[in-house]
Formats: structure tokens, sequence, C-alpha cells
């Protein structure tokens, strides 16, 4: 039986792509927002789980999407780095010279804006990659042209003329693969914790926290500072640790706990690179 996954945006879009690459061949439930993702990956009846995005590697964190997490009961069970390759899709049989309208979401026009001012071309902005590339193939368009994955084309019978347009060929996105924590099983080989903590704000607290975490000889791959919603200019942390056994990684949060507030462990899973 087929997983349903709930993701953020249409049939087609990179987080469906994500999904596939996680899960296989798994059904999406495409929502409009990363808020509605998170609503539906928590319930248990309605689905699986869900990915969503947290970072870009030109882009940088969705922040937003880490207060979402922190105010949910999901857990991560893991990760999909993507690399982002816009393709520009046609119907059949259409040619380059065809083209008098390019359509897509204003991120992958700008992507691919090295390519498109080769042409004397009307962009076209967009809500969603994959969803301009649904109406080219809805409206039989003989003039327009998408931006978006191939697996855009494959689902909308369309014709790649111009694959990987992007300018900057090492476009990362992180996608967190949610689920709900009731169904959370403990995965093998996990080398990879994600967790959220406050520090007492007093001088050099910050610093105590990463001293330990280097002195437990675990990588801290990223730390995020997001204001505290509410307060006087006070701040959590989101913190990615990368270890080699749990028990490495169990000890050094045994350590900071007496030095951290609130802190959260969001999950312990497999890394994604």
């Amino acid at each position: 039986m087929k997983k349903k996954i709930a993701i953020q945006g249409f049939e087609g879009s990179f987080h469906q792509v994500a999904a596939q690459q996680f899960f296989g061949d798994a059904e999406v439930i495409c929502c409009s927002t990363f808020r509605e993702v998170v609503k539906i990956a928590a319930d248990k009846k309605e689905s699986d789980g869900g990915v969503m995005a947290i970072e870009n590697s030109i882009a940088g964190s969705i922040l937003p999407n880490y207060n979402l997490l922190q105010k949910s009961n999901l857990k991560i069970i893991g990760e999909v780095y993507l690399q982002i390759k816009q393709n520009l899709l046609v119907n059949p049989g259409i040619k380059l010279g065809d083209i008098r309208e390019v359509h897509s979401h204003p991120m992958a026009l700008l992507q691919c804006i090295e390519y498109l001012e080769k042409y004397n071309w009307k962009l076209i902005e967009t809500e969603d990659t994959a969803l301009s590339a649904k109406h080219i193939h809805q409206h039989r368009s003989k003039h327009i042209a998408a931006i978006a994955s191939r697996l855009a084309a494959d689902l909308f019978q369309l014709d790649i003329i111009a694959s990987n347009i992007h300018t900057l060929k090492n476009n990362y996105t992180r996608f967190l693969v949610l689920q709900h924590a009731d169904k959370v099983k403990q995965i093998d080989n996990a080398d990879k914790a994600s967790l959220i903590f406050n520090t007492d704000h007093s001088k050099g607290s910050l610093a105590k926290v990463l001293t330990k975490i280097a002195d437990g000889d675990i990588n801290l791959s990223k730390l995020q500072s997001m204001p505290i919603p509410g307060s006087d200019w006070k701040y959590s942390f989101h913190a990615d640790l990368e270890f080699e056994t749990i028990d490495q990684f169990n000890k050094v949060i045994k350590n900071i706990k007496p030095l951290t507030e609130d802190l959260k462990v969001y999950g312990i899973y497999k890394n994604g690179r």
C-alpha cells in the first residue's frame, strides 16, 4: 500500500521529487502552504507524514518552517538533499522559435535568468513551477513554455526543449521528512540529529553549550538562531549534530541539558548527504 505524504505545492513539484526519492512511489497530498503540510502530516488518519523544505544552498534557511516544526507534534525521520534542476518545457512539437512567453515561479525565473535573457520572451510569474507546466498542457499552448522539473514534464506529457537551464549548478534544497511522534520508530545506524534549545542569555552561555558539543567530538553542521515570539529580544537555537554512535549523541545531550532551557530533540535520523 502506497504511503500518503503531504507536500507543499502541486504534482510535479520539487517537493514531490523529494518525497519519491525518500519513500519511493508514494501518493502525495498537495498543500498550498507549509502550515497545511504540518497540519496534515500531523493527522495520523489523513497521512503517513510529510516532506517540507527547510533550507536552500543559495537562498538560506526558511525560518518560519522552524517555528511550524517547533509547535507541532512531528518528528524528523530523515532528510533529502535535492539538486534543483530547472528545465524548459513545451507541448510536443513546439520549437524554440514558437515560444513567446515563459511561465514559472519567480524564483525559478530568477534562477534561469542568464539563459532567458538570450531570448526576447515575455516572463510571466506564477505561484508554482509544476502548476505552470500543468497549465500549458491543459491549454495545449503553442506559444508558451514553462520552467519546471523533469517529473512535471513526465506527468504532463511535455517535451524538455532545453534541460538544466539554471545559472548556478550547485543549487540544493534540503527537505525534512516528518512523521507523527507516535509513529516514529528507532532508526538503525542513525548519525544525525536536530534539536532546539534556549540559553539563559548570560554572558558566554551559548559558548559553553558549543564547547560541550565539541568536547563530545560531535560535528555541529548547522546552528540557526531564531527570535522567540513575544520575548524581549531573546533567541532560541536550532542545531544539527552529526555523530558516529547514538551513545556519543546521548552523552552530549546529557552534558548540555544543565546549560540549556526547553531543549527538544526534533529527530534522530540518517544523514541525507
